[in-house]
């Protein structure tokens, strides 16, 4: 019996045996694989998709490349379910078989709604749909600028609503593609070259009606940032009345079409006129009943004793004058015999109390040479000069002899 001796290989020998083996079983490709997303990871530099597809008894590592992940319109999240189309492969550095995902959808719901939902949720976080942020729509425009495909029913439908209005405003278009794969950024770009050029007083964005996938650019992050980013006011209407996308949301005024983003925009030729001619109206009856009171105010004025026998009246006011004439005549001169009155007492104390009144009964006032007045003999010296001042005149002596007592 011959033996025989097994052959000898590497590791990655052995790995690469077995991709080929998985690689070569067309069992194991084009496959649906539903599950549950768990430990996702989307790697920051080169886009890639990491995470683990598992279901209530087992699990699969799985991956996706970046130029699979760019397509997928919505943000894979862990718990999510989902149907990936993919191949099963071999890691041969790790030895590891793993899923490659090509496709990812939703489980129950579709791709596209799912992305709006969760692009709506994350603007609506950052505050972009918040009121506060809505600016208001001019009542008179002069400029309206328009976004939207020059050569679409919509912007003829524009047009129409605008000149059937208001033809008073002029109309600029920024024109760009509204479907498509380059239309988020042309849309981007018309909105920025309206603002940027300040000649619009408001923006209109427009599309007309079709599917999620028709109006899909205005789902765009971008599309919704640059609306927000806009200092021009913006009205969004796109799609049907029931349609609903980011742009209704973030943009400052929502309207159902384009032809009724129209007519938000501008006001009413026709009704205009008629609230001019109401404000006539109005003003006019205010004018006439204003005239009227002051016709009655006249009469009423006219209808008083001044007015019919003005002498009467200054008569009246003569008498009335002399009278306080009279009145303060007498006061004053009451007044002025209180005072005299007053000053003669005061007079005759003053006299009562003068030096003089004390001369005339024989006193006398010794004045010393510095004009002092010697009240005792202890303020005199002998050989001082004494001014003796008498009632009808002054004697000046000099002191030879004191005597006290």
């Amino acid at each position: 019996m011959e033996i025989v001796t097994p052959k000898v290989i590497s590791v990655c020998q052995l790995n690469s045996y077995i991709k080929g083996m998985l690689d070569s079983d067309n069992k194991l490709k084009n496959i649906l694989l539903c599950g549950e997303i768990s430990n996702f990871t989307n790697h920051y530099r080169t886009g890639h998709f990491y995470l683990t597809l598992k279901d209530d008894k087992s699990s699969i590592k799985a991956v996706m490349f970046r130029t699979y992940a760019e397509r997928i319109k919505f943000t894979p999240e862990n718990g999510m379910k989902v149907i990936a189309f993919g191949s099963v492969s071999v890691f041969e550095r790790d030895g590891q078989y793993q899923f490659y995902i090509e496709n990812m959808e939703p489980d129950g719901i579709g791709s596209l709604n799912l992305a709006f939902e969760q692009l709506k949720e994350k603007l609506s976080k950052e505050g972009l749909f918040s009121p506060e942020h809505k600016k208001p729509i001019p009542s008179y425009p002069n400029t309206i600028g328009v976004v939207t495909s020059p050569t679409g029913a919509a912007f003829q439908d524009i047009i129409n609503v605008l000149k059937r209005r208001w033809p008073l405003s002029n109309i600029l278009i920024s024109p760009t593609a509204v479907q498509g794969e380059f239309a988020p950024s042309q849309i981007v770009n018309a909105i920025k070259r309206l603002d940027t050029s300040g000649l619009s007083d408001v923006i209109i964005v427009a599309r007309g009606g079709g599917s999620i996938e028709d109006l899909w650019a205005f789902n765009d992050e971008r599309v919704a940032r640059a609306i927000y980013n806009c200092s021009t006011p913006v009205i969004s209407g796109v799609g049907h009345e029931t349609d609903f996308t980011i742009t209704d949301f973030v943009a400052d005024m929502r309207a159902p079409t384009p032809s009724a983003a129209a007519e938000i925009s501008v006001p009413s030729q026709v009704e205009e006129m008629e609230r001019i001619s109401n404000l006539c109206i109005r003003a006019q009856k205010n004018i006439l009943s204003r005239i009227d009171r002051g016709r009655t105010e006249i009469n009423r004025l006219m209808d008083r004793n001044v007015m019919r026998s003005p002498a009467m009246l200054i008569n009246e006011r003569r008498l009335l004058l002399d009278s306080y004439s009279e009145k303060m005549n007498y006061y004053v001169s009451k007044k002025l015999d209180a005072e005299l009155s007053r000053l003669s007492l005061s007079a005759g104390k003053l006299d009562a109390y003068s030096p003089l009144k004390v001369l005339s009964r024989g006193y006398t006032i010794p004045q010393k040479e510095d004009g002092t007045i010697a009240k005792s003999v202890e303020d005199i010296k002998i050989g001082e000069n004494i001014n003796f001042k008498f009632i009808d005149g002054q004697a000046f002596c000099l002191v030879e002899e004191i005597k006290n007592g």
